[in-house]
Parts: C-alpha cells; sequence; structure tokens
C-alpha cells in the first residue's frame, strides 16, 4: 500500500513538473512571438520592409481590410511604396497552440499608401505563425479588419 502511494505521489509531482514546464515554454514562445510583432510594427515606424520580410514565410498571404489578398512579394511591394508618418499598435495578444500562435491587435496608422493617397488605418489584425523545421518562428497569414 505505501509503495503505490508513494508512486502515485511519484507520478503525480512528475505529471505537475510536465505542466508546469509546459506552461513556461508556452509563455516564452508568447512573448517571442509578441517580439516579432513589435519588430513589425518598427519595420512600419522606419518604413523599412526588409525589417518584416525575414519574418514572413515564403507562402505567406495577407488579406488588407479592403478584401484584397497579395502574396508576401506582393505585401512587400506594397509595404515598400508606403511612407508612414505614424504606426502604434495596441492591444496585442498572443495564444499558443503547439506550434502555431495567433496574434491579435489594433494598428492605427498614418502615412501615405502605395498609391499617393492620404492614409489613415484604425483596424484590428490578425497573424498566424508557425514555427517552421529550423525553429524560427514565421508569419504564414495575415488579416486586417477595419474599426468603425
Amino acid at each position: 500500500m505505501k509503495r503505490t502511494l508513494t508512486l502515485c505521489l511519484v507520478g503525480l509531482v512528475l505529471l505537475v513538473s510536465a505542466a508546469r514546464s509546459q506552461a513556461q515554454k508556452a509563455g516564452g514562445t508568447e512573448k517571442a512571438v509578441a517580439a516579432l510583432e513589435e519588430q513589425w510594427l518598427q519595420s512600419q515606424k522606419t518604413n523599412n520592409p526588409d525589417l518584416v520580410a525575414p519574418l514572413l514565410a515564403d507562402n505567406f498571404v495577407t488579406t488588407s481590410s479592403d478584401g484584397k489578398v497579395a502574396s508576401k512579394a506582393e505585401m512587400l511591394a506594397i509595404v515598400k511604396a508606403t511612407k508612414y508618418s505614424s504606426a502604434e499598435y495596441s492591444d496585442v495578444k498572443v495564444a499558443v497552440f503547439g506550434d502555431t500562435a495567433i496574434a491579435t491587435g489594433i494598428e492605427k496608422l498614418k502615412g501615405t499608401d502605395s498609391s499617393g493617397n492620404p492614409l489613415d488605418a484604425n483596424e484590428r489584425w490578425t497573424d498566424t505563425w508557425v514555427k517552421m523545421p529550423s525553429g524560427k518562428w514565421q508569419c504564414v497569414a495575415s488579416h486586417q479588419s477595419p474599426i468603425k
């Protein structure tokens, strides 16, 4: 009986330890993905698309707030032609699901869009990040919706 109780206690301790380790790992992932979102914001603030390019998977796809779908190359061309005078993120949250993370937030952007028209956007965004076989996190999809 004592041996069974001891084995049960050891099993419980191992289970709690594994759960705590997994929670700490998820917290680290949330912080890592949030830092990548911050790098994306810095790309906008400094009008430097080279900061965001390595964050995007080769098969990345984005859906803009006007419903247009663009590939990585198309999006980078748009970003290069867009000039931001200000860029802010708020309400950034990251949820982790194994090797996938979903980041959401609000962006307020001002400047000139890729066509040279005034840009004044207030949008909610959702980014889907995947941990690649190399261990690097990359964004595979992004979506923006206007906030009215």
